[in-house]
């Protein structure tokens, strides 16, 4: 291994080894409390331009393998195609129990910084090493770095732009550190449409026998998501970002979901006025992370970014209704605007801050009264865990049903 360098905007360098890929490679600093799954965290559409530092000491062990990558849905070589037309426009289908075991997924994430890099895999379906996708996929990474020090500072002064740097492209600490701060803020960010199908297609219902059709806007969803609904008899027509309210009645819907996705909500204006347009035609509507965002903001709620924001599988989360604690998976930088339990009149109806963290009341999730549109700030198709919320898809096929009926 050779040198390289991580850089904060703040002028701090931590000094290491190269990992993966060599070269320069620059995003917001952020830190990711899992302790497994790093490799559905590398694949999450959500961590476009973000330096993810992994607070687990030791990673790599179990390897790469073509089974959990999170991005597999946005890989045209990753599913099997079959021409159709339903609705209107060019379409495309996916069967969701196949996949191509020679398709690893792409990593999304635009570094890794990690403390002890395993020296060998130990798994039984891993086909290579993180350091040889890292390599392929050209990440550039670094390891060896005294992680608990880097999270401390990120925790205490916040998440920051920052830059790896090996190879060719180490130079003075000066250059370097213009070039972080060179590079534009996470805050005002229009991600989604970076990450987004350039194509609608269709996730058919687990046993081809569909009782229900959703539209989902793909802002970066991530490959469980259509498969936990599939599984549900739920046939998922995923759209484009720039989809259009006729392109989502043109798919003839019983339900519209809203998926994660990185970048500040603020700049999702379409996003927003598409989603009151279609939750004010009363059809069911379901948000999880970035569009928990987008129908709060349709709600009349402002967004905020986040100190240092929730990343990791382990964030308890109140439900106020019931006073249930849920452990969950999450992914956010920004959050609503509310208070646990508030009660407001939105442009869509009466609604309500239905979750929030337990860790800091940060806003988890809102809903109309009415329960035609609800939304979570964490992920409830949790790969590669915890389980808690995964009754929220049955909320959504129930309430689709009812409507339905």
């Amino acid at each position: 291994m050779s040198k390289a360098v991580l850089v904060l905007e703040n002028g701090q360098v931590f000094t290491g080894l190269a990992y993966g890929a060599t070269g320069r490679t620059l995003g917001e600093a952020v830190f990711c409390t899992a302790m497994t799954g790093y490799q559905e965290t590398l694949t999450d559409p959500s961590y476009h331009r973000q330096i993810v530092v992994a607070t687990a000491p030791q990673i790599g062990n179990t390897g790469w393998n073509t089974e959990d990558s999170e991005s597999l849905l946005g890989k045209r070589s990753s599913v099997r195609w079959v021409p159709g037309e339903p609705g209107s426009g060019p379409y495309q289908t996916w069967s969701a129990d196949f996949i191509d075991h020679d398709d690893p997924g792409k990593i999304w994430v635009a570094g890794y910084a990690v403390r002890n890099p395993a020296r060998r895999v130990s798994n039984w379906r891993a086909g290579s090493t993180l350091e040889g996708e890292l390599a392929d996929q050209s990440v550039v990474s670094i390891a060896g770095i005294d992680t608990r020090a880097l999270v401390r500072i990120l925790r205490e002064n916040g998440s920051m732009r920052a830059g790896i740097f090996s190879g060719d492209a180490l130079a003075s600490t000066e250059e370097m550190l213009d070039a972080v701060r060179a590079q534009p803020s996470m805050a005002g960010a229009d991600l989604a449409a970076e990450v987004s199908t350039a194509e609608p297609y269709v996730v058919e219902a687990a046993g081809g026998q569909a009782r229900l059709r959703v539209a989902a806007l793909d802002m970066g969803v991530k490959a469980n998501t259509p498969r936990m609904l599939a599984a549900r008899g739920v046939e998922v027509h995923v759209l484009p970002s720039t989809a259009t309210y006729d392109d989502i009645r043109a798919v003839n819907p019983d339900g519209f979901f809203l998926s994660n996705g990185p970048g500040d909500p603020a700049t999702a204006d379409a996003a927003v006025a598409l989603t009151s347009e279609i939750v004010d035609s009363g059809l069911p509507t379901f948000g999880i992370c970035f569009g928990n965002q987008i129908l709060g903001r349709a709600l009349g709620r402002g967004t905020y970014k986040l100190k240092f924001g929730h990343r990791g599988i382990n964030i308890p989360v109140l439900d106020t209704a019931t006073g249930r604690i849920a452990i969950t998976s999450q992914n956010h930088g920004f959050a609503l605007e509310g208070e646990a339990g508030e009660e407001f009149d939105s442009p869509l109806g009466r609604a309500r801050v239905s979750h929030v963290c337990a860790n800091d009341g940060v806003v988890e999730g809102v809903e109309l009264l009415s329960g035609k549109a609800f939304s979570v700030q964490y992920h409830p198709e949790a790969a590669s865990g915890p389980h808690d919320a995964a009754n929220l898809f049955d909320k959504f096929v129930q309430t689709m049903e009812g409507n339905r009926s």
